[in-house]
């Protein structure tokens, strides 16, 4: 073998390894990493059980969700009800990994909590089959939208098909709402202003009493909306 030869052998194993390394380092799911405890991160979902979750009337997670393969899941059909994280939260950064099935709804609410006109409400970061399911008719229902509210910027927004995983990002600071999705910045508003109110007075949350987004803190929920939807890498960071 001659000397180029070898060289060339010795630079392919070399590179080969290297692209071995980020696979072999990956993050393994519902794990923190040691830079995101110190950053304050914490985990809402541990990938083994529903400890911290619970019904929005206090009550234990029905049997309509399970835990399997490290996700927490609704069965299709299940009529489990939705689920809240026991905590409430204010300012935040949350994260969390999504897999919807074909023509499913669901979605992702914040600032959950219990108003005295519309009884449970909170905001929803929408997650849905943007193509066949049937609540698509309206910007502001399709996927990354603030549910009934404000639409995403479709233009930035890259989402993958139904059966296949998706992170979604919200980030809370004051007044101020961001929506993420796979990284990518697709929605922000402020919950005071013309703007605002005047799309709250568009949507079904129009007579909620106190005013609809007014509240300081509430809870995180999944909602089971009768579709087979997945959740994994739930993970918050206090602002």
């Amino acid at each position: 073998m001659s000397m180029q030869s070898k060289m060339l052998r010795v630079l392919a194993g070399g590179m080969l390894a290297w692209m071995l390394v980020p696979a072999a380092f990956a993050q393994k799911d519902n794990t923190l990493t040691p830079k995101e405890k110190k950053e304050g991160w914490v985990l809402l979902f541990d990938g083994t059980s529903t400890k911290g979750w619970e019904t929005a009337a206090g009550k234990p997670v029905p049997a309509g969700w399970e835990v399997k393969n490290g996700t927490l899941s609704t069965k299709k059909d299940g009529k489990g009800g939705d689920i809240v994280s026991i905590g409430e939260f204010a300012d935040f950064d949350l994260k969390a990994d999504f897999n919807i099935a074909p023509e499913g709804n669901s979605g992702l609410k914040y600032f959950f909590t219990k108003y005295d006109q519309g009884g449970n409400l909170g905001f929803e970061y929408q997650i849905l089959d943007d193509k066949l399911a049937e609540d698509n008719k309206k910007a502001n229902h399709l996927t990354g939208s603030f549910y009934d509210v404000m639409q995403p910027d479709e233009s930035r927004k890259k989402v993958n098909a139904p059966g296949r995983w998706n992170t979604l990002r919200i980030v809370a600071k004051g007044k101020n709402v961001q929506h993420y999705l796979n990284g990518v910045k697709i929605l922000e508003f402020t919950r005071t202003g013309k703007v605002y109110t005047d799309a709250v007075a568009l949507s079904k949350f129009s007579k909620a009493v106190p005013a609809f987004g007014s509240v300081d803190k509430g809870h995180i929920l999944l909602q089971e909306h009768g579709a087979e939807v997945s959740f994994k890498n739930i993970k918050i960071k206090a602002l």
